[in-house]
């Protein structure tokens, strides 16, 4: 076998490799050798098969066997001898191949780019902390009690109004005919929720127990249910109850009826789950800005094809109508970003370049500091994802076992979690009280954020101004 290079430009290598005839012949004898020694065929006892007949027998499927194993071998020892590691799978491409003669292959592979990763320990992160006060307990405990408000019935008989219970019994019907799904009995229904169709409660109300009455809506254009959207309707709707809201008194009483033993019970469990609510967005702020800092401090190549495969998954995002082209054939490459704007194009080109870099340096960190995702974080990642399907545990876990890509898309972020982690320890953090307000302001990055701080980020990359930190080597652990 040979090897030869034939090209190193960037990230890119490619090789020329030779595998001669002579070579795959004797992989192929050694083969049919050793299935002729196990073969049982008619005519034959176990272990008497003659060569020649297993190779008229077996002979192309043996070959096939033989270049695929010599190619996969080629691929190895060409990552071996030359210390390379690929950034995406390497692609190996049979050039020529003819019966007699040498086989001829062209491999091709990005490597991963060489960078230095900086002094973690020098990052300044702001960390905003939010100290939670008594009218903040308060006012969640106040919403609380209005989320279990109850109701009773109305003491004088009067019309239904606003911010009213009524049980009703319905049915629809559209052109006189009934359809699937409109009709219920005993229902309440709180007029003013905007539960039911637009147009639907407001006509209950002026309503008087007892009374039936037809409430003529329409559905939306872009009702759920295909067959009922744009049509008319016709509810004949009887009140059978009014029913108003029960004041909820903020007590012992009330807390027993939430679990808990009283009121200063409650106040310390709706504490916590505020402080655990805020400690994750803070979290999640601090994260934010490890992130930009050391997108705007690392400089490297990037792998063309991560950065083509991270442009496309974005611009499927941001263009999540766009249609495949009606007079492309069925082989042909889809486009994500066709249709979207110049301007749209390069912010998702951007958005990816600044992935890509924060991936590779995560990654490299993570591998360095020997970060690893242990079996028992990925069982409790599928335990948490398990009990957001009630009544489905069973079916959710048998998928989770049956995919092993759906058990690593829950590993990625727990490995990512972990280096965040890591470098928290090693940075240095400094607190600032702030407002709850403040805390949850822009708690969500879109895609049109992220571009702005990615065009910052690859601005300052593309043009080598990159703030240097002092290099320090980091502690294993």
């Amino acid at each position: 076998m040979a090897i030869t290079q034939t090209l190193s430009e960037g990230l890119k290598r490619e090789f020329e490799v030779v595998i001669t005839n002579n070579e795959i012949n004797k992989l192929v004898d050694k083969k049919l050798v050793s299935i002729a020694k196990e073969a049982t065929l008619p005519g034959f006892r176990p272990g008497k098969v003659p060569v020649s007949v297993v190779k008229n027998r077996f002979g192309k499927q043996i070959l096939g066997e033989v270049v695929r194993e010599s190619v996969d071998n080629a691929t190895k020892e060409t990552m071996e001898k030359n210390k390379l590691t690929p950034s995406s799978q390497p692609k190996i491409e049979i050039v020529s191949f003819e019966d007699g003669e040498d086989l001829k292959a062209k491999l091709s592979v990005e490597i991963m780019p060489e960078f230095e990763i900086p002094d973690l320990s020098a990052l300044e992160i702001i960390k905003p902390v939010v100290k939670i006060g008594e009218k903040e307990i308060n006012d969640s405990i106040d919403k609380i009690a209005k989320e279990n408000l109850g109701t009773k019935e109305i003491k004088k008989d009067r019309a239904a109004k606003k911010g009213d219970t009524v049980v009703i019994d319905f049915i629809g019907k559209i052109n006189d005919e009934p359809f699937e799904g409109g009709e219920a009995k005993g229902h309440n229904l709180k007029l003013g929720s905007n539960a039911f169709i637009p147009g639907f409660e407001d006509q209950l109300i002026g309503a008087f127990k007892g009374k039936t009455k037809s409430v003529k809506v329409t559905f939306p254009k872009n009702y759920q249910a295909k067959n009922l959207a744009g049509k008319e309707a016709v509810f004949e709707t009887k009140i059978n109850d009014i029913r108003e809201d029960v004041e909820v008194t903020v007590n012992d009483d009330f807390a027993k009826t939430l679990g808990m033993d009283n009121l200063d019970a409650l106040k310390k469990a709706v504490s916590e789950q505020i402080s655990k609510q805020h400690e994750q967005m803070s979290r999640e702020k601090a994260k934010r800005q490890i992130l930009d800092k050391l997108a705007e401090t690392v400089s490297f190549d990037l792998p063309e094809t991560l950065e083509k495969e991270e442009y496309n998954n974005i611009c499927k995002a941001m263009n999540p109508n766009s249609k495949p082209d009606s007079n492309q054939s069925e082989t042909a490459v889809p486009e994500p970003d066709k249709g979207m704007s110049k301007e749209e194009k390069l912010d998702a080109s951007e958005i990816a370049k600044r992935r890509v870099r924060l991936g590779l340096l995560l990654s490299e960190i993570g591998r360095k500091n020997n970060i690893k995702i242990e079996e028992e974080d990925t069982r409790n990642a599928m335990m948490r994802e398990i009990q957001k399907y009630p009544g489905q545990e069973k079916q959710i876990m048998e998928y989770f076992k049956n995919n092993p890509e759906a058990q690593q898309q829950l590993s990625g972020p727990i490995f990512e979690d972990k280096i965040i982690d890591f470098i928290l320890e090693l940075a240095i953090v400094k607190e600032k009280t702030v407002t709850s307000e403040n805390l949850y302001k822009e708690d969500e990055m879109n895609l049109k954020e992220e571009a702005t701080k990615a065009k910052k980020s690859n601005k300052i990359v593309d043009k080598n101004k990159v703030k240097k930190m002092p290099k320090k080597k980091l502690n294993k652990s």
